[in-house]
């Protein structure tokens, strides 16, 4: 008997299942304001290049289509070598060879491109002299706007609010270290435990004992840091996602930190190696690129796809009556419930139990159209509508029936997580084999996984799978 059978006959709810962010309302997410997401030291950096570029403009004095080759390839290597992030540990030298590779980058890119494009000479060396010039302005005005940028910290106080989850010790040296060295850019104001040691007493911080989302959310905490306990510190995983849902910076202390070296994603806080985790898909600007062009590429196949569609739905008429569209509840993103559309692909019974049953192969309710319809996917078509309406999305985790949700969620552990990102037609599990009768821990973890790697290229290789695993009926 597969995991997936088990699961689903099980009974008994763990009595102590924690609250989990999803099952929360989406009423009580509440994110930051845009103005407070705004990092003034990245704001300086990124105006010190533009006035550096400007500045070395006018000094070699390149044609115009020179200049805007010029600062594309400038703009585009430095922010690819992410040379205006946002940071803790404001050192020019720690970030000098990070800048200086940014801009050789940017020097080979326009050497490049004058010769690709049959530049004359003397173009591609104003073009190159631009860049050395800009290097030498720009990284001359770059300590001074560190120096600013801790004096504002230490001075002004211009800091992100801060929560600690972490328990015992190392929560409370992160603490003290954060109040001892305001030019971090994190102000305390809350620490939370995360497993069976309490938090440390004595800090001029506020002791979070219960709702991890209500203390953020009324401390107007920006930031949250975790320090794990040990490896198998479930309540960590819960803060980090929740933590994600309120649109605040999620930073993890590794374990075996002492031995942890710097390199990207990691940030210092003194000594401290702290690892800067990606923020949500859904409030990052390629998001609404992917919402727009599924909803797009759903609206055309919609079209093209309306005669196999009543080719279908006349075949189920002619199989086993009306309806041919079956309408069932599912749940979507942060817990929320839709109306998913599919044909029929089940003779009608006198008891409607499609909210609590489930189905399997061998089923006798399906009669020869219905398999053929399940078995090429044909019976999700419909489904293209709910992507217009925005319940799903082409790509994502599938959905699920409430009831097997609350199960689920009570025997898999992060089942719940997948809800983060809108449910979709088809997903990472699903090219893998992952359909009907198979493991659901299985699925939810490659339903976390791409959420966590969650890119626009990861989404086309996913359809690009989907194709062909439709075209060539195998399963991975």
């Amino acid at each position: 008997m597969t995991e997936l059978r088990e699961s689903v006959v099980t009974e008994t709810v763990p009595a102590q299942r924690r609250v989990r962010p999803g099952d929360r309302p989406r009423a009580a997410v509440r994110s930051r304001p845009l103005l407070a997401r705004v990092n003034a030291v990245a704001v300086l950096l990124a105006a010190v290049d533009g006035a550096a570029w400007l500045a070395a403009v006018l000094r070699t004095g390149p044609g115009p289509a020179c200049a805007v080759v010029t600062a594309v390839a400038l703009a585009g290597a430095r922010v690819a070598g992410r040379v205006h992030r946002r940071r803790l540990w404001l050192s020019w030298l720690q970030d000098l060879p990070r800048s200086v590779t940014a801009t050789a980058l940017a020097f080979a890119l326009v050497t490049g491109a004058g010769l690709v494009a049959g530049m004359d000479g003397d173009d591609t060396a104003r073009m190159q002299e631009l860049v050395l010039c800009f290097a030498v302005l720009s990284e001359a005005v770059r300590p001074a706007v560190f120096a600013v940028g801790r004096w504002g910290r230490r001075r002004l106080r211009r800091c992100d609010r801060a929560v600690v989850v972490g328990s015992g010790r190392i929560g409370g040296e992160l603490v003290r270290t954060m109040l001892e060295h305001p030019e971090f850019g994190l102000l305390p104001v809350g620490i939370a435990a995360s497993g069976p040691e309490p938090a440390p007493a004595g800090l001029p911080v506020e002791r979070i004992d219960g709702d991890l989302a209500e203390a953020v959310a009324r401390l107007r905490a920006g930031t949250v840091i975790l320090a794990p306990a040990d490896e198998g510190d479930g309540a960590i995983v819960d803060a980090a996602i929740t933590a994600h849902r309120l649109g605040c910076v999620t930073l993890v202390l590794p374990h075996l930190f002492e031995l942890c070296p710097d390199g990207p994603g990691v940030d210092r806080l003194r000594s401290y190696p702290l690892v800067w985790l990606g923020g949500a898909p859904t409030r990052r600007p390629s998001w609404w690129v992917k919402r727009a062009v599924e909803t797009a590429l759903a609206a055309a196949a919609l079209v093209v796809l309306a005669p196999v569609i009543a080719v279908c739905a006349l075949a189920v008429a002619v199989e086993s009556g009306f309806p041919v569209f079956f309408r069932q509840v599912r749940v979507g993103m942060d817990g929320g419930t839709f109306v998913l559309f599919k044909l029929r692909s089940v003779r009608q019974a006198a008891v409607d139990d499609s909210q609590t049953r489930w189905s399997v192969v061998g089923d006798h309710r399906v009669g020869p159209v219905g398999r053929f319809l399940r078995r090429s996917s044909l019976d999700e078509l419909p489904q293209l509508w709910n992507v217009v309406r925005g319940d799903m999305a082409l790509v994502g985790p599938r959905p699920e029936r409430p009831v097997f949700v609350h199960e689920f969620s009570a025997v898999h552990e992060l089942y719940w997580a997948r809800h983060r990102v809108p449910t979709g037609l088809t997903g990472l599990a699903q090219v893998h084999g992952l359909r009907g009768d198979t493991s659901i821990a299985d699925r939810a973890r490659y339903d976390n996984y791409y959420i966590a790697n969650w890119s626009l290229w990861l989404d086309v290789k996913i359809i690009i799978l989907t194709v062909g695993e439709l075209l060539c009926r195998r399963q991975r």
